[in-house]
């Protein structure tokens, strides 16, 4: 094993990371931003009105694309088993 593999493994892993926790983070930022907006227009600062909407969203994310999610992780870690009997 060189290192060359172990660092394309490891960017690999990385990107894989970066994009699937990319919905899940995006869609808080969405909806965190839009809650904020809507107390600062209407001038209420409960704490809960910003947390839970934020954990809706991120569960209705990962409800959604979880399986597309779950399908990306199993490619890589069979892309990787398969790429131990090659090494």
């Amino acid at each position: 094993m060189t290192l060359d593999t172990i660092m394309r493994i490891a960017s690999e892993a990385l990107i894989l990371v970066l994009l699937l926790s990319a919905l899940p983070v995006l869609a808080a930022v969405a909806v965190g931003l839009t809650v904020s907006i809507i107390q600062a227009a209407t001038q209420i600062q409960e704490q809960t009105l910003s947390v839970v909407p934020k954990i809706v969203a991120v569960y209705v994310v990962l409800l959604l694309g979880g399986g597309f999610m779950l399908r990306e992780i199993v490619r890589f870690s069979v892309s990787l088993f398969r790429a131990i009997g090659q090494l």
